[in-house]
Parts: C-alpha cells; structure tokens; sequence
C-alpha cells in the first residue's frame, strides 16, 4: 500500500492514492485556503471511514438497512509530544436497532484496520533523499 504526496504550493499538497486524489490545506487563519482537510482531519477522516465500513457490513450480512449509517469521530489536540489523544468514535444507525445490534456494529468497528493500527502503533522510518532532477550542491 502506497499514496504519494506532492507540494503545491504555500500549505497545500496533493495526495494519490492509485487513481485517486484529495487536496490537503489548512484553515485561512493557518495561512491555508481552506480547500482541504489538515493532515490531522485526514487521520479522524481514515478512522472513521474504516469504522463506517466495518459497521455497514456488519449491517449487509444480517440484511439490515445500512443506507444512512454515520459515523463521527472526534480527537483531543495535546502537547508534549504535540498529537491526537481521546479518539471518540460513535456510530450512529440509520433505523432504530436492538442493542445486540449496535453492540454487534460496534464490535465489528474495532475489527478495522486504521483502529488496528493506532491501537498498536506501528513502527515508522523517516528518509530524506534529494530528487533524482535536482541537482546536489556541494560545499555551501
């Protein structure tokens, strides 16, 4: 699995993903111009549609109504180290469901990937390199 990401200009990137693509920015008040989630939208916005399709199959294999399903997800900013922390997912059903439902839609939202992953944080490399159309300067 792979997404390229690519400068734009000012506080703006493109993001592909196989034939896909979304814009990152910030906020107007964050020098952006609003014309994108921030990288930290992005992350709430992953969780929440991982959990969203988790849930909505969940729905399918029993022959539930699944159409209008929702999902909202919020998060904490904190310092030090500066991150999201209190990630809240609440999954809300499109038809009024017998609690063994809305515990079974629950249990299958913690099956999904993105949840997997920020429960278990996976190790990360950071690597610079210079582009291969850039040219290297030397002894400045």
């Amino acid at each position: 699995m792979e997404i390229t990401v690519r400068h734009l200009g000012d506080v703006q990137f493109e993001i592909k993903a196989r034939q896909h693509a979304i814009i990152s920015d910030q906020p107007e008040n964050a020098g952006g111009f609003d014309e994108g989630m921030t990288p930290p939208e992005l992350l709430l916005a992953s969780l929440g549609s991982c959990a969203a399709f988790y849930a909505a199959q969940y729905l399918h294999r029993r022959g539930l109504a699944q159409e209008g399903l929702s999902v909202r997800v919020q998060a904490e900013k904190v310092k030090g180290p500066a991150r999201l922390e209190n990630f809240q997912i609440v999954i809300t059903s499109p038809v009024d469901l017998p609690q063994e439902h809305l515990d079974g839609m629950q249990t299958a939202a913690h099956q999904c990937l993105v949840h997997h992953t920020l429960m278990h944080p996976p190790k990360i490399t950071i690597a610079t390199e210079n582009s291969a159309a850039a040219p290297v300067q030397a002894g400045v």
